[in-house]
């Protein structure tokens, strides 16, 4: 499999991944944790796991989820409070029914939200 690198600033590091590598979710869909009461909208992905080792640890051996897979930057919420979440693509679904995420950093990055998706402000994409 042929592969390349990135450096991660979050990571600190140079992360190998696979030349090609397929996310499920994109920038702007609303999704939801599998397991955890967590909803979110995707504003970044990193093909592959790209965070620090520390943080990979501190997830149970028994739920931490693979290193091979895309990972989204999500501005999440539950019912206690908005934050940012790192989350693989297992343990991610489309949240369509949800609405739209009410996390106060979404009007920075996002426009109109329509269908369970947000559109990134124009001056934000390339």
């Amino acid at each position: 499999m042929e592969r390349t690198q990135f450096f991660s600033l979050q990571a600190g590091r140079t992360i190998e991944m696979p030349r090609h590598s397929h996310s499920r979710f994109a920038i702007g869909q609303v999704v939801r944790h599998r397991m955890f009461d967590i909803r979110g909208v995707v504003f970044d992905i990193d093909p592959v796991f790209a965070n620090s080792e520390e943080w990979y640890q501190s997830i149970p051996e028994a739920v931490r989820p693979l290193r091979e897979q895309p990972y989204y930057h999500l501005l999440a919420e539950n019912d206690e409070s908005s934050y940012l979440a790192y989350v693989s693509q297992q343990n991610l679904l489309a949240d369509v029914d949800g609405g739209p995420v009410d996390h106060p950093q979404v009007s920075e990055l996002f426009e109109d939200y329509a269908d369970g998706r947000y559109r990134m402000r124009r001056g934000l994409t390339h």
